[in-house]
């Protein structure tokens, strides 16, 4: 029984040891190349993180590329990790692109979704910080993210989109700001240079209405009742309600400091 287990365990060392000259620089070798396989992917990423900066890339495509060329260079690697081992890697891509075919049909959601991202990103119809309307939904670009699009409203809300359904609809982008407009009726009788000039003054000096581009006042149309005066005006999508509510009221404020009246409608009658 005691000479029985002596040479199994004869027979394990002798198998351990015949491995161990086999491949131990195989091994070693193997473990060489994937470290170095990882300081040269994460220099090779920071490279391409740094000259997205220099060339003033989008954030979300610059950090998209690093991590693409990141991958990329592990993966290569990896092949040559294995075949220090001798492995060939014919059978491995065949049965990844079988299991990728049957992920797809699986995940044809997801899937499309980062399609779609992946198009958003290299196409940039938009970036973060600018202020977009996608499908009637309107916020601040906070995020682009490979399978959805985050925006973020004046009210702290968090909007996430799929990508999917970005692509293929129409995107509002006015970049930073947002388009206020707002119609003010005044009398037939009343001068509408002077309103105009008012209303001019009191967009001007609002805190947080974009001069550039410039607010824009004029004469839309004559009403029934009154002359149209269109006003144009460009804010923070951030504070774009509260900003709109003040110059509402400012914008009041300055055409009745001028004597300018906002007519009413009105009906004449005459009794035959």
């Amino acid at each position: 029984m005691m000479d029985q287990e002596l040479e199994q365990l004869e027979k394990a060392y002798d198998v351990v040891t015949q491995f161990l000259v086999t491949y131990s620089f195989q091994v070693l070798g193997a473990i060489l190349v994937i470290i170095i396989g990882f300081l040269v992917a994460n220099a090779a990423s920071k490279a391409v993180a740094k000259l997205g900066v220099a060339k003033n890339l989008d954030v979300t495509l610059t950090k998209f590329l690093a991590n693409a060329v990141r991958l990329l260079v592990l993966g290569c690697f990896l092949i040559i990790s294995l075949g220090k081992f001798g492995i060939s890697i014919a059978p491995f891509v065949a049965a990844l692109g079988a299991l990728t075919f049957g992920l797809g049909l699986a995940l044809q959601g997801p899937v499309s979704n980062y399609g779609a991202g992946l198009a958003i990103i290299l196409s940039r119809p938009f970036k973060v910080g600018d202020t977009v309307t996608i499908n009637e939904y309107s916020g601040i670009v906070r995020e682009i993210k490979l399978a959805n699009t985050v925006l973020a409203t004046e009210d702290g809300e968090m909007i996430t989109i799929p990508n999917k359904k970005i692509i293929g609809e129409v995107i509002h982008n006015s970049f930073s700001y947002k388009l206020s407009e707002i119609v003010v009726g005044i009398d037939y009788s009343d001068d509408p240079e002077i309103a105009i000039e008012a209303i001019t003054q009191a967009l001007l000096e609002g805190d947080n209405v974009a001069k550039d581009p410039k607010p824009q006042v004029g004469i839309e149309s004559l009403g029934d009742f009154s002359v149209n005066i269109s006003v144009r005006f460009w804010v923070p999508m951030d504070s774009y309600f509260e900003t709109r509510f003040q110059m509402n009221m400012a914008i009041y404020n300055a055409v009745k400091a001028k004597n300018i009246n906002i007519p009413f409608p009105r009906r004449e009658i005459k009794m035959l």
